[in-house]
Parts: C-alpha cells; sequence; structure tokens
C-alpha cells in the first residue's frame, strides 16, 4: 500500500508531524512519499529538512492509495483538487485552528496504522461545477468541494444580486455577496454568513446571502439538480469577484452569469475513527 504525504510547510514546521507519520506507516509495511502542497514563497525563510526527499505530486499520486495531507481546510481542500483526478481518497489531520474537514487531530497520528490493510472506509462528497458565462460564451470553469463566493471585493458599496434555480428567480437583493455552497461547504464561509449546517454527505445546494440589505432574504437549502445562477444585473456600475474554494479571484462583470451544478466528480475523504458528524461538529462549534 503507498501511501503520499501533504504536509503544509507553514503548519507542520520542519515537516515533523510528516515524519512522525513516515514512521508509523512505513512500520506499518506500506510504502510513504512526502509532496508539498505548493511551491513555497522565495522569501519566506521556510527551514525544511534536509534529510526528507520530497517528491512531485502529480507522479506520485498515480500509484497512491490514500493521500494524507497535514494543516488546516485550505490544505485539504488543495490537496483533495490534486487527489480528485486520480481517485484518490484524502485524510485530514488537522494543524489548523478549527478543521471541519479533517479526520484526526495532531494527537492522533498513531492512528494511521489502520491504513494498513485498508482497515478503513471512504465518505464521498458532493462537487460543484462552477461556470462563468459572458454572452454566451464559457470564460471561467471550476469545481468546488466547499463553495463558489460572489461578493463585491474590498470596496466599500454594495452589490444588486440576482439568484436564479433552473433560470426560476430564487432572490433578488443588495448586499455584500453570496455564496452558493456544498454540503461539505456548509460548515465554511455559509456558516459563518449564517447558512444552516448540512450533513456533509447530503446532495443539496446551500445558497447564503451576505450581509443582504434586507430582513426578507433568507438562506436556502436545495435540490441538487438544480443549476443556481447568480449576476449582477446588466447594466449595473458593479463589478464582482468570483472565488472558488478560496482559490484565486475572477472578476464578473454585469450580466455575466455564475452557474452552478452538481459535478460529476465527488471528493473520496478516508474515515478511520468512527466519529459522527455530530459529535465532531459538536466539538469544533466548542459545544462539547
Amino acid at each position: 500500500m503507498k501511501v503520499v504525504l501533504c504536509p503544509n510547510p507553514y503548519r507542520d514546521r520542519g515537516l515533523k508531524a510528516a515524519q512522525s507519520a513516515i514512521r508509523i506507516l512505513e512500520g506499518c509495511g506500506m510504502e510513504t512519499a512526502v509532496c508539498l502542497p505548493f511551491e513555497p514563497e522565495a522569501n519566506s525563510r521556510l527551514e525544511l529538512p534536509a534529510h526528507v526527499t520530497l517528491k512531485g505530486m502529480k507522479q506520485e499520486l498515480k500509484q497512491a492509495d490514500v493521500l494524507v495531507c497535514f494543516g488546516g481546510d485550505g490544505t485539504i481542500l488543495h490537496a483533495a483538487r490534486d487527489a480528485n483526478p486520480y481517485n484518490v481518497p484524502v485524510l485530514g489531520i488537522n494543524l489548523g485552528s478549527v478543521g471541519f474537514m479533517a479526520e484526526l487531530e495532531h494527537g492522533e497520528l498513531s492512528l494511521l496504522a489502520r491504513l494498513a490493510g485498508g482497515k478503513f472506509d471512504v465518505e464521498r462528497r458532493m462537487m460543484l461545477d462552477v461556470v462563468v458565462r459572458r454572452e454566451g460564451r464559457r470564460i471561467f470553469r471550476e469545481t468546488a468541494l466547499n463553495d463558489a463566493v460572489v461578493t463585491k471585493g474590498s470596496v466599500a458599496r454594495v452589490l444588486d444580486l440576482e439568484v436564479t434555480g433552473d433560470r426560476a428567480t430564487i432572490s433578488a437583493f443588495s448586499g455584500d455577496g453570496v455564496i452558493v455552497a456544498t454540503p461539505t461547504g456548509s460548515t465554511a464561509y455559509s456558516l459563518a454568513a449564517g447558512g444552516p449546517i448540512v450533513e456533509p454527505t447530503a446532495a443539496n445546494v446551500i445558497v447564503t446571502p451576505v450581509c443582504a440589505h434586507s430582513l426578507h432574504v433568507k438562506p436556502f437549502v436545495l435540490d441538487s439538480g438544480r443549476v443556481v445562477g447568480v449576476r449582477v444585473p446588466p447594466g449595473s456600475r458593479r463589478t464582482a469577484y468570483l472565488s472558488v474554494d478560496g482559490g484565486r479571484v475572477f472578476r464578473i462583470h454585469p450580466g455575466d452569469w455564475v452557474e452552478c451544478r452538481r459535478s460529476d466528480r465527488v471528493t473520496k475523504l478516508v474515515k478511520l475513527t468512527g466519529r459522527s458528524f455530530y459529535e465532531r461538529i459538536n466539538q469544533k462549534l466548542g459545544r462539547a
């Protein structure tokens, strides 16, 4: 069995957690490879251990059985995007502040031994295909595990937004933006903006307004078969910005359609502990 280890070097300083994982996994007879999720910044003064050989992610994933990543939810999202084309399940180890998507905490590394012999379950998570169309042409495409967010950016002005389901109007409002989330993403930005908590294995699309300037604008939970559209109305003098899973920002012009639909792809997350979603959410939100 081959396990690719993907430590965020800014979270796992000196790759100490990754090295502990190597000892545990190789002690159980498993093959390991260490790959960074991104290239460190040139001026970061980041010190990486010279005795740890770093390999290329794409090459190693071709023969991998599991991808283990060390960091916060952002690291897990990044790793899941890399693993998805290779159908490799992802196991997250939380080295961040909350880590809703992580299966293990730093103090639970010994449980990695359960990977030996395939002693784990795999949970399938719905994703969204996000497309921007301008005058009928597709000008942007990305796949989201968490969410697609349309916002006003840093300018202190509100946006006028139209939100549709299968081109039928769901809501039209002024505000700071709107979040279109998967059930996995319901505990991310959507939750902070007042959206509902949805079981991550459910099949729904969650639409959450951000700071709407009306008491009547509420979040919606839609069937996963709906195509959710978002646009700044034609003729508006405001531009908006789209971010998918917290990635690069794409500028949206008035009249552009941001379309979100259920993807044929899924993300596979490894489950080792048997902890339920309810246990995890209570722990992370400080209610237990």
